[in-house]
């Protein structure tokens, strides 16, 4: 059984604009020799969510993101160190793994009071808005507030061209122990409601900086699909008095035909009504709610495991694999005692030379359609093992 690795250091400086970023990891060896030193005004943030009556739920409007940085030259990357020619957003000249505030966020800043026409008082997380099922009136239907939250960028290497899947055991460790600890630390923050930490691989996804490096959200409020899932849990345990998540996995077992790998701590599988041509679920054994919930033992085979299906995605179409990696966490103020921690790792690649796009049903409607029998593609990414 793999051994948990011990924590890495932490280290926190604060850039020229304000912002805090953290070293994770022994390198650099003197982080505070390496300041910031670059002339930066201070980040101007855009961001208003706004209700949509129709749907239930909240829409993100972040002007200011229009003008992120978009697909630099490699000499030119703010991710990889700062060299004496070029500084970039991390002022050291080398380093293991980092987080940061991102310049151009989403979600940014305290909540505090409603503006234009609202329907409440200051609020620290965006709950529906009173009386959803039923608006006061017409004026009260065009709600908006402050899009309040965090977002940060994590950077899993300091090698421009590695990938997630190149890095060594103890790299992707140290990864999971940053996304562990960040998640802990926004969840505490007030308002924040849920925290996603994600990647998104690839140009066809939509990446626009090339350099190995994920995303955490922490939402002032609870997204939409998970919302779905605690709703499912919950009718699911009113009406059977079992767990939705447990049955499900058991399930799986039972069958095994979309099975990918299994190991003492987690369970790697197509689920049986996949949306994705290539879609893989990891489950912990055991379930808990977050990552701070895990075992040392969960989270030594993780990085094993999750390293192999990386490397089986780039074997399927002998290419890298454009993909999105999403963590599923119960959210943090919400009872959520059947929600299961899990891992979605999908890629929109269905064949070589050919993407899965989201067109007139899936866009339109949300009514999914796979390409890909899921069976078909449990087998074919066990044959690549």
């Amino acid at each position: 059984m793999p051994e948990a690795a011990a924590q890495p250091r932490q280290t926190s400086i604060t850039l020229a604009d304000g912002r805090t970023l953290i070293y994770y990891g022994a390198l650099p060896r003197r982080p505070a020799d390496y300041p910031d030193r670059r002339q930066l005004t201070a980040v101007q943030v855009m961001a208003e969510a706004r209700w949509d009556w129709l749907l239930g739920e909240w829409v993100v409007v972040a002007s200011h993101r229009q003008d992120r940085t978009f697909q630099p030259a490699d000499s030119q990357c703010p991710l990889c160190p700062s060299t004496p020619a070029h500084s970039t957003e991390i002022p050291a000249p080398e380093y293991e793994v980092v987080v940061f505030e991102n310049r151009f966020p989403t979600l940014a800043g305290p909540a505090h009071a409603d503006t234009g026409n609202q329907d409440g008082n200051a609020r620290d997380s965006l709950a529906a808005p009173a009386g959803a099922s039923q608006p006061a009136s017409a004026a009260s239907l065009l709600t908006a507030r402050q899009a309040a939250g965090r977002c940060e960028v994590v950077c899993f290497s300091q090698d421009h061209a590695a990938s997630f899947a190149d890095l060594s055991l103890s790299q992707a460790g140290t990864v999971l122990s940053a996304w562990t600890d960040r998640s802990a630390q926004l969840g505490l923050l007030p308002g924040v409601e849920q925290v996603y930490c994600f990647e998104n691989r690839g140009s066809e996804i939509g990446v626009t900086l090339p350099h190995p490096h994920g995303q955490i959200y922490a939402y002032p409020y609870v997204t939409p699909r998970t919302g779905r899932m605690l709703q499912s849990a919950a009718s699911y345990r009113a009406e059977t008095g079992g767990s939705l998540f447990d049955d499900l996995l058991a399930a799986e077992l039972r069958d095994g035909a979309r099975i990918v790998a299994a190991g003492g701590h987690w369970i790697a599988l197509v689920p049986h009504a996949a949306r994705w041509p290539y879609e893989v679920h990891l489950y912990p054994r055991r379930r808990v709610p977050s990552l701070p919930a895990l075992d040392g033992a969960a989270r030594a085979e993780f990085c094993e495991l999750y390293r192999d299906l990386l490397r089986r995605f780039d074997r399927l179409f002998d290419q890298p694999a454009p993909y999105i990696s999403a963590w599923h966490q119960a959210p943090v103020r919400r009872e959520a005692a059947d929600f299961a921690l899990h891992l979605e790792l999908f890629t929109i690649r269905r064949a070589p030379g050919k993407l899965k796009y989201l067109a007139g049903s899936e866009s339109g409607m949300g009514a999914f359609a796979n390409d890909v029998a899921p069976e078909a593609a449990a087998r074919r990414l066990r044959e690549l093992g």
